[in-house]
């Protein structure tokens, strides 16, 4: 039982920690297919989050000190937003397939951010940034006995604001006039357009927080897990966080529970080497298993889930 412990201990901090990056995605997601934009863009997204994050902090760490993080996020934040602006008018304005639109944009994301870091640094990745998140511990509830050591040690300030993230989507979406009219727009888009809710400008504010989302995303990958940006810093994650979207069924709180399922599986190779009874599997099996598990979700194996109903339908205002 005590090893046992131990390796709750050792593990459940570890997949919180990459769990809230997918957090922030996944709930970017939701807003924009709650409105009835699909967003497969979430990878190419959040790589651009990862890059200008990464960017951003060796850029201005020696004038900006610890608060480094926190400005690269904001900044990551609205590049990341803007660029989803390309998904948004391609989808919304110009009625283009969004499935299309959304492999358009991780195709652009990936391409801009390799090509920019090579025109900045000469090199095919950046240097690693000296202002980090790093892990801490809550005073008192650490001392808790049990759940202490597994839940409020060793976690990162992005875990914490991840799962505000996720509680305050859910009261915007399901307790606010706003989120009544974005589920409106995303189930019945004449019906809201009637009752004079302007259809596809709630589209273009759900896809632009989708984005803003998914740079936080990025960013708090890079900058508390790579703490660098190459080819290989995102490497999945977005379409991780797609399938916690579709695995926690386009709720908020359901896509979070998804997220720290998927955060389990990417964090058991990095820390099952250190576990008895995981130690002696196969390290490519660790290695595939979130990618496995992307695909099982995503193809429906866990269970079926109801999309919203005008999901994926371009809005042309007087058609049914």
């Amino acid at each position: 039982m005590g090893a046992f412990l131990e390796a709750l201990y050792f593990i459940v901090p570890v997949s919180i920690a990459y769990a809230a990056p997918l957090i922030f995605v996944a709930i970017g997601g939701v807003f924009s297919e709650k409105s009835g934009v699909i967003n497969i863009g979430l990878e190419g997204l959040m790589v651009m989050g990862a890059f200008v994050g990464i960017v951003f902090n060796l850029t201005f760490a020696d004038q900006l000190g610890g608060s480094t993080i926190w400005f690269s996020l904001l900044a990551a934040m609205v590049v990341s937003g803007i660029f989803s602006l390309l998904h948004a008018v391609a989808s919304i304005s110009f009625r283009a397939d969004q499935t299309i639109s959304g492999v358009a944009i991780n195709m652009l994301g990936v391409a801009i951010a390799l090509f920019a870091v090579k025109l900045i640094y000469d090199k095919g990745q950046t240097d690693y940034v000296s202002e980090q998140f790093i892990r801490f511990d809550i005073p008192v509830l650490s001392d808790i006995p049990f759940i202490g050591p597994m839940f409020f040690s060793d976690v990162y300030s992005t875990s914490i604001l991840a799962i505000a993230v996720a509680i305050l989507a859910w009261f915007v979406i399901y307790k606010t006039p706003f989120g009544l009219r974005l589920r409106a727009v995303g189930e019945h888009p004449m019906a809201a357009d009637t009752m004079g809710v302007k259809v596809n400008r709630m589209r273009y504010i759900a896809v632009v927080l989708s984005g803003m989302l998914a740079g936080i995303g990025g960013a708090a990958y890079a900058q508390s897990i790579s703490y660098e940006f190459s080819h290989s810093t995102i490497n999945g994650q977005g379409f991780m966080a797609l399938a916690a979207m579709i695995f926690g069924k386009w709720h908020p709180l359901g896509a979070m529970g998804a997220a720290l399922f998927f955060g389990l599986a990417q964090s058991l190779k990095i820390v099952g080497g250190s576990i008895d009874f995981i130690d002696q599997v196969p390290t490519v099996y660790l290695d595939i298993l979130p990618y496995v598990l992307t695909i099982l979700a995503l193809a429906g194996f866990i269970g079926k889930a109801s999309a919203p109903k005008a999901i994926g339908q371009p809005y042309i205002k007087g058609k049914r």
